[in-house]
């Protein structure tokens, strides 16, 4: 089924934040949209708002009648999704035109030119960097992004002048080989969902073989020093970067009084002056990678210094939700060790002499099992560790896979504590807190609202 045949789409799991920016790209398209999640959340109650139509029961009876038509309604599922779901079932049955969510960005990065930000982490702040960037100036772009961004509120942007899409590419399930970039970054190749690629050589040549779908005359802007090794076509540039070296660097870099400036260093234009808007250690990096590929695609010095320095970054990235001398409270995605060793290390370059305590949930059985040495490490950066359940999403328990793994490797002097969900807002109520940062992919973040009343009002 080519675009201009579809006249209705309906996803199968419409509240996943990257099914939702597709959602929203259809409906402007004025088509019918609609879908089914197992629950509300915020993020659905916006999209009805928006014209969406969703369900929260697994019946064939709540899907509406034109997204029952062979000829022209496309279904969108992630892999998530059990291929036992009814709904799935049903539109299988039935002969109609199923993609993955990464399927149908792929041919939109057929379609326009593909800017796509890849990496276990550090790709969502990149990429809505890069459209943030892109967005203002007078290049412009679409944009279908992993996170919300605070500048737009969205993880959607459009243009009707532009033939860039920036894109967040998903290396879960594979499902960055289905797009066909003009240009992308890479920013990390930490092993991670080894319940899919097995190994650590799976995962890497996974993003190798990422590296040879770039399209003939684009680029790679890879960080400098990974263990992968790219695999790219003849007439496709490579060019590495770093906080401290690489073709695109920073220079002259100063953190204080809250504010980070730099020096942008680039084959194409140096850029002097730069000021992030998001003052984060780690956000050097990711800036230096969001510069370089919005320079390479036309954007120029003033407008990368003005975009960089109006970047309010993305909810649940390095999300400050108290900043005061009193209290800082900041809730942040980071679910990976990788993650978290960079989320501790930012907190500790701009929190020299406070006390830092990180409230974590770990996410997967499967990456607990393969990783809690690791999270342990890097969680004994801080001075105290609060650890809840495992967070079990997609999978069922394994035998003697707990977070006591993690608490029982954490470095000696490190105050630690293990707690359930239900016991987060009682002990927010009963203690103070210098630095709180709220770690994980998991539904601990739901409680963020309260835990910021709480402390707020003490």
């Amino acid at each position: 089924m080519e675009m201009k045949d579809i006249r209705a789409v309906y996803f199968i799991g419409a509240g996943g934040i990257g099914m939702s920016a597709l959602a929203r790209y259809f409906m402007h398209r004025g088509l019918v949209v609609a879908g089914y999640d197992r629950t509300p959340s915020e993020l659905t109650c916006q999209l009805e708002k928006e014209g969406m139509l969703i369900h929260y029961d697994e019946n064939v009876e709540e899907i509406p009648q034109a997204c029952k038509n062979t000829e022209s309604c496309l279904v969108v599922y992630t892999p998530a999704v059990p291929a036992t779901h009814q709904e799935l079932v049903y539109f299988r049955e039935n002969g109609l035109t199923i993609q993955k969510r990464a399927q149908v960005l792929g041919t939109l990065t057929m379609a326009h030119k593909g800017l796509c930000v890849a990496g276990t982490h550090g790709k969502t702040t990149t990429s809505a960097m890069c459209a943030h960037l892109m967005h203002q100036s007078h290049v412009e772009c679409n944009a279908f992004l992993g996170g919300i961004t605070k500048n737009y509120g969205t993880n959607y942007l459009l243009s009707d002048h532009s033939d860039y899409v920036v894109i967040e590419a998903d290396e879960f399930d594979r499902s960055f080989h289905w797009l066909r970039p003009w240009m992308t970054v890479i920013t990390s190749t930490d092993p991670d969902h080894l319940d899919i690629y097995g190994t650590k050589e799976a995962y890497l040549d996974s993003f190798r073989h990422y590296t040879t779908l770039i399209q003939d005359g684009g680029a790679l802007i890879i960080k400098k020093g990974l263990e992968m090794r790219p695999d790219v076509k003849a007439d496709v540039r490579v060019y590495e970067y770093s906080r401290d070296e690489g073709d695109f660097h920073a220079e002259h870099v100063k953190i204080e009084n809250g504010q980070i400036t730099f020096d942008f260093v680039s084959p194409v234009e140096n850029v002097p002056g730069i000021s992030l808007g998001q003052p984060i250690p780690v956000n050097i990096e990711n800036a230096v990678a969001a510069m370089a590929m919005a320079q390479l695609n036309g954007c120029t010095a003033e407008e990368l210094r003005y975009g960089m320095s109006t970047f309010h970054g993305v909810d649940r990235r390095f999300d400050f939700k108290i900043n005061t001398p009193r209290c800082v409270f900041l809730s942040d995605y980071a679910h990976h060790p990788k993650e978290i060793q960079q989320s501790a290390s930012s907190l500790r370059e701009l929190y020299r002499d406070r006390k830092i305590t990180a409230m974590f949930q770990p996410h997967l059985y499967t990456r607990t099992r393969d990783f809690y040495r690791d999270f342990a490490e890097a969680l004994s950066i801080f001075d105290e560790v609060i650890l809840l359940d495992i967070y079990p999403a997609r999978e069922a328990p394994i035998p003697g896979v707990t977070s006591r793994l993690i608490y029982d490797n954490l470095q000696p002097g490190v105050e630690r504590s293990l707690i359930s969900l239900k016991d987060v807002l009682p002990l927010c109520e009963s203690r103070s807190f210098d630095v709180l940062v709220v770690l994980g992919a998991g539904d601990l973040d739901n409680l963020v609202p309260q835990i910021t009343k709480i402390l707020e009002s003490k």
